[in-house]
């Protein structure tokens, strides 16, 4: 019998939302993503304990930046050696409006990778899509790099990472839904803001539809989901990165996944062609509120996280 996870499977590829790369061979996705908050959660499980010794055994005397990096590599390469296709990483999020600082960052990321043997076509270099963080993205496509911008919560953020030539684009679709079910409060209907209703679903179709509609190269992979309904309901979308937690779910119950999302239909939808210069991308942002407070929630939290990691790390090497 045929599950949800293998039915979504044939129209979508499907990511494994973790740093924990024990979990990824029981549901073989094709790639994997991390962010700070998911490397902390990993660090702490015990299975990970000589992995962070090795990591802090051989970075004696180095500063804690090249710690860090050295430690979310040891994963991505973990990662690596797990799935047959690309991982995400994310350089720090408290760079996320400092163009210069966030291309040294992923410079560095990838020199650590091609120390490790790995291919570094095989990673995306994970970045906030912040104005800063888009133009960093387009300096690294340039010089062969891939990226990954991700805390992305509109098409005008989307429409300047298509213009960036970024590799993909990470719509989250749960944090959009938490903001508007936090703005209804007690009128929340949750029936009729479900699957395709769900706001966060209906972001991620809009991004798709344009791209699709002017044939943007630039890859979507939903992600940020609070339940299996959203994810089912962007069944089509080019990739979806989904938590252990709803992977479980998905294969664990029978079930098909029909297609959502069509390219073709995309291609005949009325769509208006849209440039941003920094001015107009930051007033198109800022109208939008729910966007404009939860990417800058999202780098909070990011940049909170990675200072939890770091004090782990300091703890650990005294």
């Amino acid at each position: 019998m045929t599950t949800q996870l293998q039915a979504l499977k044939q129209t979508t590829t499907v990511v494994a939302d973790t740093g924990d790369f024990h979990l990824l061979q029981t549901y073989q996705p094709q790639d994997a993503t991390t962010n700070p908050s998911l490397i902390l959660k990993a660090v702490q499980k015990p299975e990970y304990a000589d992995l962070v010794a090795d990591v802090l055994a051989h970075t004696q005397g180095q500063d804690m930046a090249e710690r860090m990096d050295r430690l979310i590599v040891r994963f991505g390469a973990e990662i690596l050696r797990t799935i047959p296709g690309r991982v995400s990483t994310e350089v720090d999020a408290r760079l996320s409006f400092d163009v210069n600082a966030t291309l040294t960052r992923a410079e560095r990321l990838i020199e650590l990778y091609r120390a490790s043997g790995i291919d570094t076509q095989r990673v995306l270099i994970k970045i906030a899509a912040t104005w800063e963080g888009i133009q960093a993205a387009r300096a690294l496509e340039q010089r062969g790099i891939r990226t990954n911008l991700t805390l992305l919560f509109s098409l005008p953020q989307a429409i300047a990472c298509a213009e960036a030539k970024v590799q993909l684009i990470s719509p989250f679709v749960g944090r959009i839904y938490d903001w508007h079910k936090k703005q209804a409060g007690s009128a929340w209907d949750e029936a009729a803001h479900a699957g395709a209703n769900d706001p966060g679903v209906q972001s991620v179709r809009r991004i798709f539809d344009y791209y699709k509609h002017f044939d943007i190269r630039t890859e979507i992979m939903g992600a940020s989901f609070r339940n299996t309904g959203q994810i089912l309901a962007l069944a089509g979308c080019d990739l979806l990165t989904i938590s252990p937690e709803l992977l479980e779910q998905l294969a664990a119950t029978p079930g098909n996944a029909p297609r959502m999302l069509d390219a073709a239909a995309a291609k005949a939808q009325p769509q208006t062609f849209v440039q941003y210069d920094e001015a107009q991308f930051r007033y198109a942002l800022n109208a939008d509120a729910m966007a404009t407070e939860k990417l800058a929630e999202g780098i909070r939290a990011f940049a909170a996280d990675a200072i939890k990691l770091e004090h782990i790390l300091q703890q650990q090497a005294a």
